[in-house]
Order: C-alpha cells, then structure tokens, then sequence
C-alpha cells in the first residue's frame, strides 16, 4: 500500500529495543516536528478550507502522540534527550523542489509529509511485529494505523491541489529517492535512523 522500495530489516527493531529511552526520545520529536510541518502547510496554504481542517486535527493528533511518548517516557523513569538533527528528514528536506512555481513547492511540501509518514508507518510495523515489549508492541500497531492515515491525507491533498504538476511521476521519484536513501539508515536507535 505504502509503495516504499525497501522494507526495514526487521532487525532494526533490536536495535531500537536495545535503548528504549532514545528510540522513544526520537520518536517523541519526530511527532513534535510533524505536528509543526503541519501547521507550517497550513500556514503558507490558508486558502484551502478543508487542508487548513484536515492538517489542524493532524496536527493535534502529533501532538497528542507526542504527548503519549512523553507519558511513556516518564513512566518508564526515563528521561528525554535533546532533539537532535534527523539527516534522513535533512536529505528529504534536500531533494524537495523549491525552485518552481509556487504550486510545485506546495505539492512537493505535501509529498514530503507523505513520505515520512509512510516511512514512519513501515518503522512503527516493524517495531509492533518485532519487539518483545508487548506494551510498546500494541502501541506502536495503533500508530501505525494512525500514519498510514496521515500518508493518504497528504498524498491525497497533493493530488487534488496540483495545478502544474504530474503528482503520480513525482511521487515515483520520490518513492525512487527515498529507495535509494533509506538503504544508509536503520542501524541507529532512530525511527528514521
């Protein structure tokens, strides 16, 4: 459904599960920056009723994931670390187009979201199916499930705003890039990494 070239090595999972307090800081971030992509799509798009609706309640959502990541952190006497640079989102950041018309940055902004959130919801599949910590295994199947909506909220905007640009073709070549770029990641307690 997701259409990623390359599935994680459900490997990665122990790798995650070996320093739960940093794949859990990282990922706390990683909800408070999609929250934040969200409202930044919303801003520079206000014009759009139902995107400034459908990304506010997303918003919200990551934010409330954030929230649950914190709660589960301190639970667990664990402490959250400092955001730190995500060079996976950096190089997406990277082949973003910026440089054409104004729709195209638009679009191009919608399937970056996109990406990430498909990535992430292949992540939080892996961790449910492959970490022995059943806690943290249910919560991150209901994660999951809640990504592969964001995944289809932005694609679908990307389609039905693009004026000027072939969103299936980009969205191939961003599938393609994301193939190739993601077989340097998952050796790192990251969701990305």
């Amino acid at each position: 459904m997701l259409g990623l070239k390359l599935l994680t090595d459900p490997r990665w999972a122990d790798i995650a599960e070996s320093n739960l307090e940093e794949i859990l800081s990282d990922h706390a971030w990683c909800e408070q920056k999609a929250a934040s992509n969200a409202i930044t799509l919303i801003t520079q798009n206000s014009e759009y009723q139902d995107l400034v609706d459908e990304l506010t309640a997303i918003a919200i959502e990551e934010m409330q994931h954030f929230q649950m990541v914190i709660n589960i952190i301190k639970e667990r006497g664990y402490t959250l670390s400092r955001e730190r640079k995500d060079d996976y989102v950096g190089r997406l950041v990277k082949f973003s187009k910026k440089d054409g018309s104004r729709n195209q940055a638009f679009i191009d902004r919608l399937l970056f979201a996109a990406m990430i959130e498909a990535r992430s919801c292949e992540r939080f599949r892996v961790l449910s199916l492959n970490i022995k910590d059943e806690e943290l295994a249910k919560f991150y199947h209901e994660l999951m499930v809640s990504e592969a909506g964001h995944y289809t909220t932005f694609l679908n905007f990307a389609r039905k705003y693009s004026t000027d640009v072939d969103v299936d073709k980009r969205w191939k070549e961003w599938l393609d890039f994301e193939g190739e770029l993601i077989q340097s990641f998952g050796t790192k307690e990251a969701i990305h990494g």
